[in-house]
């Protein structure tokens, strides 16, 4: 049976002698691409195409055409190659986009002639040349996944966008398309992939030997929407304006070794013939143990929200098709006599039913495969991703370097609640956090009084600032707190008793004046000194340590120049170390009107409380966030700042 595939779902290949074959509604190009694990070409002997038409692994076709067929043995295909996608291109002088031709159909099949997966490629418009397909690796196994998404731009974006610097991806481009290349004008505007679904889960690649290349910006997840930064409406609205976004992009790395990265765990042959491997714990690619993890997270995020986008596509189009096909049954006239009106409302609802039981079977694989691996990568978590119920926390040491990244909380979708993924953000934090402690802001919160929830979000933004303090080296890490009305002192009090606060909890307009202060002059002078290129010159006073600004129930303590020091300090800060956590109800500080609109947007909204206002950038589910907490009675959270304070006191001159 032919699994008919929707755009973004995937389907295991369970043999390795294949044929892909493509079905378009006009003379096209079919080229093959290979990639490495990080979806990266490794230059024009990684394209087949009419001029080059073997690699190991595949043979490409011919000329321009409407049928295409690929013959692939996957055992054949390098180690180093982790993706074959399929490529389709419209020549030059023919259609000017795909939403102008009729949807072309691509199929992995049994060389004997037996389809194993079909996609149709429906929802194009202005692109030229699109993957339409890609067979990639998954834990030792194939799988097929539908991409179906493209480039306005044609070949040359697309090899542009796959690595290949760009006069290279020109000319590859005009070789195979028998064109001339752009001039360097024209290369130097490469567009993007609007809607790369299938290209999620591409960190950033490595530097190469024999020397570290230059820093590459950070790969943005991108969609068929506007940019993180801009995306639509979430269900349920943000009262910050734009919905946040959950960020799982690549941390910059800042190593300038030459030698290769780890090799990642190799996984374990399955059980039985047709069954997955055994998950293992740091399987994906990366320079540690940590990064490993961390890219392998944040790819069980990106398969959960593809897998669940597949299912509600497809049960989507199962209804869509149910009422297409009910409305031209009532149309009939023929269906009103003798009841065969209701035999076709039957047999379209019979029809929708089988399609959901499909669309809901491979989501079950899919949730079971997850789960699995859920349950072996969850124990393996290092300290700064794991939960505080974590056997790692009994055995955790103040650290001599600061980790990649730390844990906010757990992400989960409805369709399945206990499947949790770590949320995990950055480090140095690139965007401050906002606990939102308004009852307004979500169901959930208001459906606790005032008091629980506002002590709610305190104790989790001390849990977040001790956590940080334990995962930072002894001298690396500083936490400030404005506590202006003293209303969060239960909550400090962990904090006080272990005496790693860098001085007490600031309280009344003077202390909020003097410790915005201090922290906007050391923002000054560390920008001075960078600027300059002496970071050596600071002040002896100054101290060099990342900082943490705790601000409890603002606005309450503030002035017209504290709220403009605070807006300086959301800004500027990041860059230099000086990191914001805000815990407060936006309903309280809206008499400052729309001035504080800019630094609300600026920082991540988080709830104390379950709830779904966070919004991924790639197909926009609404994922529920729940904070992580130290369970109820438990010491673990004095337990590790009391390292933090002895660790502090070994390090003092």
């Amino acid at each position: 049976m032919t699994a008919e595939l929707v755009r973004g779902q995937n389907h295991p290949v369970s043999q390795s002698r294949v044929e892909i074959r493509v079905s378009a509604g006009t003379p096209v190009l079919a080229l093959a691409s290979l990639a490495d694990e990080q979806g990266r070409f490794a230059g024009n002997g990684m394209l087949a195409h009419p001029g080059a038409r073997s690699l190991p692994g595949v043979e490409s076709p011919g000329e321009l055409a409407e049928r295409h067929t690929f013959t692939v043995d996957l055992d054949e295909v390098a180690a180093d190659v982790h993706r074959l996608g399929v490529l389709l291109v419209l020549p030059p002088g023919g259609p000017v986009r795909f939403g102008a031709v009729p949807a072309s159909y691509v199929a992995v099949a049994d060389p004997d002639g037996a389809e194993l997966a079909g996609y149709t490629l429906t929802g194009l418009d202005a692109e030229t040349a699109v993957v339409a397909l890609e067979l990639y690796r998954r834990q030792g196994a194939w799988k097929v996944r539908a991409v179906g998404q493209g480039y306005a731009e044609g070949l040359r974006a697309l090899l542009a966008d796959g690595g290949l610097p760009a006069p290279a991806a020109a000319e590859l481009a005009a070789a195979v398309l028998g064109t001339t290349p752009r001039t360097a004008g024209a290369d130097a505007t490469l567009a993007t992939m609007p809607t790369h679904v299938g290209d999620l889960r591409t960190p950033q690649a490595p530097p190469q030997p024999p020397a570290p290349a230059p820093e590459p910006p950070d790969p943005l997840p991108v969609s068929g929407h506007p940019y993180a930064g801009a995306p639509g409406p979430a269900p349920g609205g943000d009262t910050g304006g734009s919905p946040p976004t959950i960020s799982y992009s690549h941390p910059r790395r800042r190593r300038t070794s030459t030698e290769p990265p780890e090799p990642a765990p190799r996984p374990a042959a399955p059980q039985e013939p047709g069954q997955h491997p055994r998950p293992v714990a740091g399987d994906a690619s990366g320079w540690s143990m940590d990064e490993r993890l961390y890219n392998q997270v944040w790819g069980m995020f990106e398969d959960l929200a593809r897998t669940v986008s597949a299912y509600r596509g497809a049960v989507e189009f199962a209804d869509s098709r149910m009422d297409r096909e009910l409305d031209e049954a009532l149309s009939d006239p023929r269906h009103r006599l003798g009841g065969s009106g209701n035999a076709a409302r039957d047999t379209a609802r019979a029809r929708r039913e089988e399609l959901v039981a499909q669309a809901q079977a491979v989501l079950d694989r899919d949730l079971a495969q997850l789960i699995a691996e859920s349950e072996v990568v969850e124990p393996a978590l290092p300290a700064a991703y794991a939960r505080w119920d974590n056997p790692v926390w009994h055995g955790h040491r103040t650290p001599e370097e600061s980790p990649l990244a730390l844990r906010l909380g757990d992400l989960h979708l409805p369709e399945r609640p206990d499947l949790r993924i770590p949320m995990l953000t950055r480090l140095p934090l690139e965007r401050g956090l906002w606990i939102d402690n308004g009852r307004t802001g979500s169901e959930a919160a208001m459906t606790m009084d005032t008091d629980r929830l506002r002590r709610a979000a305190m104790d989790m933004a001390v849990a977040l600032a001790v956590r940080l303090l334990a995962v930072h080296p002894a001298d690396r890490f500083s936490v400030h707190v404005i506590d202006a009305a003293g209303a969060g002192s239960a909550s400090l009090a962990p904090l006080v008793r272990a005496g790693v606060l860098a001085g007490p909890p600031a309280a009344g307009a003077t202390g909020v004046t003097q410790t915005l202060a201090r922290l906007t002059r050391r923002v000054d002078l560390v920008q001075m000194a960078l600027r300059a290129g002496a970071p050596e010159d600071l002040p002896p006073d100054v101290d060099t340590a990342d900082q943490l600004l705790i601000v409890h129930d603002f606005p309450h303590g503030f002035d017209d120049r504290a709220v403009t020091q605070l807006r300086y300090l959301a800004d500027e800060g990041a860059a230099v170390g000086v990191h914001l956590l805000m815990v407060a109800d936006r309903d309280e500080a809206s008499a400052y009107g729309p001035l504080l609109d800019p630094l609300w947007r600026s920082l991540m909204r988080l709830s104390p409380v379950p709830d779904n206002h966070l919004a991924d950038p790639w197909v926009h589910h609404a994922w529920t966030f729940e904070p992580d907490l130290p369970p109820q009675g438990s010491r673990v959270l004095d337990q590790a700042l009391d390292r933090v304070a002895e660790a502090r006191r070994t390090t003092r001159p």
